[in-house]
């Protein structure tokens, strides 16, 4: 429960819709007891109305009609409301797992066991069990406890005794067996939770590591443990059903008792004396008391749900819970414009292999540097630091004679353009894409920064120019012209430092080249640290250092 509680933002942003909603839910109830109730009564009168008896049939048969008129409205009504406000909330939910990962993202995964295929799972799978909770389980029981207790509260002034039967009725199958079903549903819950991430995440490694799987020969395992992980959900898919059945059950037998205790009461009344219960009216209570206990079976199904989304809360709680690695300042200090400054740095995955070991790099407002080194060397690691994705243990960076330390993260960020080896290029337009980089950017811009990354003719040339949609991850263009597109994005940005980290990865060697060679006219006037391990043609940058044993050396050395 205290998981669930971390997510009562998302839910008390939609809390005026959601309680029209619950209103709607009680109007349509309420519609469908009273619409019931005075049908049996109607029917019932009907049938004994002896012939040439006066019988007012106008009045009965125009409430039938408008509380039919009104169940059907206030229905769609809540469904309309409802709806929109579970889907509403199901966005502010991802808004608000999102917005609590993008300070982890980096640095998701260390020292966890979670996996790529685990946060998508949580994302989505564990976000729309929270989503459910409300129409499935909270809805049905308010409505069915408030109403029942109403529905009593008028019996006692016909038939105290089965008033009584009514409301002792209502609370066990609006609280007593609810909390049953959510106790028992909790296990399964949390095994469909888990199993249902197990299963995404073996399939989403599958596909991911296919070519991989299919030349090690492993495909066969990995088959293996999406059978097993699907066996798995199934089997606790059905431990919560069973729960659900089982409360649905109950929910019959209690009805059973109670129609029965109404019954028998009603026809200890009926016809005893002056005032005494009818017949019709006995119908009447009677069959408002069975359209009651008919809303309370979704509720004990809703209830057998509860459990995955306290399960699923928890999984997400610890998302959002978690504490990311680098924190900003309490007082951020402003950041000047300058050199950047490497001071003696030093940082260490594992404390007794250092992978950076006493780092010291000077590079001027302007200045180009590129930095060499084999695959694994610590030159991602170097541009992690300088975009404070982490901080060094030893050591400093500073900008303009700031510590980076001391600048709030966004302040850095909005100084710092990057284009790494898995820059995205994203499900989308031209345009899209491009104001990624500078959402402010007009036509001419964006075509001044595909001109730069030498892309202008190719886009022009499209039917629809900027607005020409791409496939997904871009699939609709070249490697060459998507390395070229998210160059463009990083230059349409307005920041003074681009920061570019292994950019010709998975590039053909004329490609590479080309992209090479064009960098620095594209960047002229922007401070430019590169890391790679391409060949860099004569003037591509101004300098180039080798990163070797953790320091910084001239790349001649």
């Amino acid at each position: 429960m205290h998981a669930l509680l971390a997510f009562r933002k998302p839910f008390a942003r939609r809390a005026g819709r959601l309680a029209l909603a619950l209103v709607l839910a009680a109007v349509t109830l309420a519609a469908g007891i009273g619409l019931l109730g005075v049908s049996g009564w109607f029917i019932t009168a009907c049938a004994l109305a002896g012939a040439g008896s006066m019988f007012n049939f106008l009045g009965p048969s125009a409430m039938v009609r408008g509380l039919s008129l009104l169940r059907i409205v206030a229905r769609y009504g809540e469904r309309l409301v409802g709806h929109d406000a579970t889907l509403g909330l199901l966005a502010d939910l991802r808004a608000f797992v999102f917005r609590a990962l993008i300070p982890l993202a980096p640095f998701l995964t260390r020292g966890r066991d979670w996996t790529s295929g685990d946060i998508v799972s949580r994302l989505t799978a564990d976000v729309d069990a929270l989503d459910t909770l409300f129409l499935t389980a909270i809805t049905p029981a308010l409505t069915v406890l408030l109403l029942g207790l109403a529905v009593a509260a008028l019996m006692a002034g016909a038939i105290p005794a089965a008033a009584l039967v009514v409301a002792c009725g209502v609370v066990i199958v609006a609280i007593v067996v609810p909390l049953v079903t959510v106790r028992r549903g909790r296990k399964p819950g949390r095994a469909v939770v888990a199993a249902s991430a197990e299963v995404r995440a073996a399939v989403l490694d599958g596909l991911d590591g296919h070519t991989d799987l299919a030349a090690l020969g492993a495909l066969d395992e990995a088959r293996e443990r999406v059978r097993a992980a699907s066996a798995a959900l199934s089997a606790a898919r059905l431990g919560q059903i069973r729960a659900g059945a089982d409360g649905a059950l109950a929910v019959q037998v209690v009805a059973g008792v109670v129609l029965t205790g109404v019954l028998w009461f009603g026809l200890t009344g009926l016809g005893a004396g002056e005032g005494a219960l009818s017949g019709p009216v006995l119908v009447g209570w009677l069959l408002a008391g069975f359209a009651i206990f008919e809303a309370a079976g979704p509720a004990a199904r809703g209830a057998s749900r509860v459990g995955a989304a306290m399960a699923a809360a928890a999984r997400l709680a610890a998302l959002t819970e978690a504490k990311p690695v680098v924190r900003d300042p309490q007082r951020p200090a402003a950041l000047p414009d300058g050199a950047i400054v490497f001071d003696d740095v030093r940082f260490a995955y594992d404390p007794a292999r250092p992978v950076l070991d006493g780092v010291s790099l000077t590079v001027s407002p302007g200045e180009r540097v590129a930095i060499v080194g084999p695959s694994g060397i610590g030159k991602s690691t170097l541009v992690n630091l300088l975009l404070r994705l982490d901080d060094p243990q030893a050591g400093a960076i500073r900008i303009g004679g700031a510590d980076i330390r001391d600048v709030a993260q966004a302040e850095l960020h909005r100084r710092i353009a990057l284009m790494s080896q898995d820059t995205p290029v994203f499900l989308g337009s031209v345009r899209d894409n491009l104001l990624i980089g500078d959402p402010a950017a007009d036509d001419a811009a964006c075509f001044r920064a595909l001109a730069a990354a030498r892309l202008e003719g190719f886009v022009r040339s499209l039917p629809s120019g900027l607005d020409t949609w791409l496939g997904e991850a871009g699939r609709t263009l070249s490697v060459g012209q998507a390395r070229r597109l998210c160059l463009a994005r990083a230059l349409l940005s307005p920041a003074p430092v681009i920061v570019l980290d292994e950019p010709t990865s998975s590039l053909d060697h004329e490609t590479e080249s080309g992209f090479l060679a064009d960098l620095a006219t594209a960047t002229q006037g922007r401070t430019v640290v590169m890391v790679t391990h391409a060949h860099l043609p004569h003037g591509a940058v101004d300098r180039v250092l080798k990163l070797d044993g953790g320091r910084l050396l001239p790349a001649a050395a």
